[in-house]
This record gives C-alpha cells, sequence and structure tokens, in this order.
C-alpha cells in the first residue's frame, strides 16, 4: 500500500465532506442512521488497532462499532449509538489531491455505513473490486 504524505485538509473542509457523504445516502438509509454518530479522528485508538489486530495505523481509515441491524432482536433497545469514525490522517496519506481525499471520504463513509447494514468486509471488497473491474 502506498502512502502519500503530501496532502493534507483542513479539519473544517474534511467534516463537511464526511456530511456530504452521509446525507448523500438514500431516504430509506438515512431513516435507518437515527442512531449512529458519525464522528471523525485524526488517527485510530491503540484499543482500535488492537482489537482489529493491526499495527500499522494508516491501515485504519474507517471503524464501524455497533451492533449491526441484521443482528439485532427484539431485545435490543436503550443503548448507546453505534458510532462509525472516519481516520482524516490515514486517509489523508492514502491520497494525492482534495479531488482524492473527497471520494475516498466518500467510499469510506459508504463502507463503513455498509456494516451498520450487516455487511462483512469480505463482501464488501467483493463488490468494491467488482465496481473497479
Amino acid at each position: 500500500m502506498r502512502y502519500y504524505l503530501s496532502c493534507k485538509m483542513h479539519r473544517d473542509i474534511f467534516e463537511d465532506l464526511v456530511i456530504r457523504a452521509v446525507n448523500s445516502l438514500p431516504d430509506e438509509f438515512q431513516d435507518l442512521m437515527a442512531n449512529v454518530d458519525v464522528v471523525i479522528e485524526d488517527w485510530p485508538s491503540r484499543s482500535q488497532l488492537r482489537k482489529l489486530r493491526l499495527r500499522d495505523r494508516y491501515e485504519l481509515l474507517g471503524l464501524y462499532e455497533g451492533v449491526p441491524l441484521t443482528k439485532r432482536d427484539q431485545g435490543y433497545n436503550l443503548v448507546l449509538p453505534d458510532k462509525i469514525t472516519i481516520f482524516q490522517k490515514p486517509i489523508e496519506s492514502h491520497c494525492r489531491s482534495s479531488t482524492e481525499i473527497k471520494h475516498e471520504i466518500a467510499r469510506v463513509v459508504k463502507h463503513e455505513i455498509a456494516h451498520h447494514f450487516g455487511m462483512d468486509d469480505a463482501k464488501l471488497y467483493e463488490i468494491e473490486n467488482d465496481k473497479n473491474s
């Protein structure tokens, strides 16, 4: 994997792009996102990396933490919101331009939201690879 350390984006612009990516979802998906917080952090924490058995903090661009909709039963209530974290510095390091950052944010946001809807990484990578073919 290549890392480009030259492209940086002001935090406000990055946040706006994340908000736009979430808001671009069709209404039927937005309605199912009511109990999901989307946050931005510079880097993943050590515990987040450890949980995923990752050593390189540049590898993790986004993270869904919660119970996917497909795994919930009738006893699922009164819980904290699920959380999607988008990591700014790793995304910047994978991109050479602000346009690439914009596209990568949109891809990562959709990827993490798909986890909320119950899709696993293997299926998501298969879909993403089919799109790029």
